[in-house]
């Protein structure tokens, strides 16, 4: 410890329960040497510490320097929906132990009332990936965890929409998923959620979460909080296969019950790409033995290697899908990303269905059951989306990217059913949570039911042109954005996230990424040739196009 003297804003240091009373290195130190009664098990108790994996300061560096290094790091990780980082570089298992004893704290300090009182209120639901990285740090996480005064009950390897369905199924203030989601497999990371899968995002905990772990350093605990496994694998199954309208011969009543023109003898083909990630443990264990549909599984192994990066959203991860669907001759294909919370659809000829266009589909459907509701969708997408959920009787509501706002939007508008372009997709039958095996049953009921193709199905809905979302190098983003603005002016403008300009014929969104200098261009237009003209109008004015 740096016992040097300190300015009073560089106090960071605090007794237990005293968290407004900033201390000095020197006072703690002195503390500790008198055997103050509160520094047994304090977070601060340097001389409890057991950490020999920590470097030694460089020459001329104090102990206090590689602490504010690490804040630093800290922040880096922390981004506006989850921690994410490349392990062990950024993200290590000493990382993890600051989050979870910060992640604490925080779920902690978010109950209320009668819920205070009650010891199994806080507790933390905690599940991870198949990444190698995925096991140690968890294990960190939960003896964070522990040590910041939550139980923590392990429900071990589990899709990310699985844990929202654990916040609801047990007594619990949250959960974390140890997961990178869709990055390659350097990376690691951590989603949370609050108590019945509450989204957890910058502006409602994350920043929080990030500040106590900055200020709080891995330390032995005195007496840690209990620890117990569950496997969710028979409730999960039974809620998940609750949406699917024909379940066959497996339901259990005798009464097998089979969409029209498919049968165990004529069974519903579909080919589905796991991506190496959770959906090839999942997708089986929920789906298999479903009678009427044969699966065509790809990529399904899951020890942490990955055939193709787990991002559905690259063309080129869906290489092998297209080239199977043709050949297999499946009438519906799917591809997860890395923790199965979402998916792309590809129709019979191997050909990709846009989110939003999907989200358009299935808007129709879900209007039809709750008439006159909302419908929420990110700004993304594509004017067909309002324009179906209105011609169905419902009301839309365009909200800014990112799973956290979406969550929020639907469950204050208490809407039925939300998409992102992302594929992302939302329903209220899941606490306004996403999940990529909901989404997968609802386009399968569809298909089964109506006996059409998903190219049929979508086919009205293909009205415009549109561009995908498109990256740029741009280090001035305000500027551009400010420039965009001028320039425009003559349009309808709103910042609701980066810029989007709306004319009768054509729109386009300029948004900043959350993590690089990049902004990110949708443009969308009434035919090719427009949508042709706009970009040569938009891109030069963007910077320097990213493939």
């Amino acid at each position: 410890m740096n016992l040097a003297l300190q300015n009073v804003n560089d106090y960071y240091r605090y007794c237990p329960g005293e968290e407004r009373a900033k201390l000095s290195n020197a006072i703690c130190f002195g503390r500790r040497r008198t055997h103050f009664p509160k520094c047994k098990g304090c977070q601060f108790n340097d001389d409890e510490k057991n950490k020999p994996n920590v470097p030694l300061p460089a020459i001329g560096q104090t102990a206090e320097d590689v602490e504010n290094q690490k804040r630093r790091s800290i922040d880096s990780i922390f981004k506006s929906y989850d921690v994410r980082g490349l392990y062990p570089d950024e993200l290590d298992a000493e990382f993890a132990w600051r989050i979870g004893q910060a992640t604490a704290q925080f779920l902690r300090s978010e109950l209320r009332g009668y819920d205070r009182s009650q010891s199994e209120k806080s507790a933390v639901i905690v599940g991870r990936d198949m990444r190698p990285s995925s096991l140690e740090l968890q294990k960190a996480l939960m003896e964070g965890l522990r040590a910041g005064g939550s139980a923590v009950i392990d429900i071990g390897l589990i899709d990310t929409p699985q844990l929202y369905f654990a916040t609801n199924h047990f007594t619990c203030c949250g959960g974390v998923q140890v997961t990178a989601s869709h990055n390659p497999l350097p990376y690691n990371g951590f989603k949370f959620c609050g108590q019945k899968g509450k989204p957890v995002g910058s502006d409602t905990g994350l920043g929080k979460i990030c500040k106590i772990a900055k200020n709080t350093a891995r330390h032995s605990s005195g007496q840690l909080a209990a620890y117990r496994q569950e496997d969710l694998f028979e409730p999960y199954r039974k809620f998940v296969r609750g949406f699917l309208k024909y379940p066959g011969a497996t339901d259990g009543d005798g009464s097998p019950k089979y969409p029209p023109g498919y049968s165990p003898e004529q069974p519903f083909r579909v080919v589905v790409d796991a991506s190496n990630g959770m959906a090839g443990r999942w997708f089986p264990l929920l789906f298999e033995d479903i009678d009427w549909l044969e699966i065509v599984p790809l990529n399904f192994e899951h020890n942490g290697e990955f055939v193709h990066d787990p991002n559905p959203l690259v063309p080129a991860n869906l290489a092998q899908l297209k080239d199977r669907m043709v050949r297999s001759k499946g009438k519906l294909g799917v591809c997860f990303d890395g923790d199965a919370d979402r998916c792309v659809f590809v129709d019979a000829k191997g050909r990709p269905v846009r989110a939003d266009i999907i989200t358009a589909l299935l808007a129709n459907e879900f209007l039809k059951q709750s008439a006159a509701s909302v419908v929420v969708y990110d700004l993304r997408c594509s004017r067909v989306v309002a324009e179906e959920i209105r011609n169905a009787g419902g009301i839309p509501r365009r909200e800014r990217c990112g799973h956290t706002y979406l969550k929020k939007a639907l469950a204050d508008s208490k809407a039925v059913f939300g998409g992102e372009l992302s594929g992302h997709y939302y329903f209220r039958d899941n606490w306004y949570c996403d999940s990529g095996m909901i989404a997968f049953i609802h386009v399968l009921n569809l298909l089964a039911e109506t006996g059409k193709s998903l190219q049929q199905l979508i086919g009205p809905l293909q009205r415009y042109a549109h561009s995908g979302e498109r990256n740029f190098k741009n280090e001035n983003i305000d500027q551009t954005i400010q420039q965009l603005a001028d320039r425009y002016a003559d349009g309808q403008i709103d910042f609701l996230d980066g810029i989007t300009v709306q004319y009768p014929d054509w729109w386009f969104n300029v948004r900043p990424s959350n993590t690089e200098p990049l902004v990110r261009l949708n443009l969308e237009a009434k035919d090719d040739e427009m949508l042709d003209q706009k970009l040569k109008e938009l891109v030069p004015l963007l910077g320097v196009p990213v493939k």
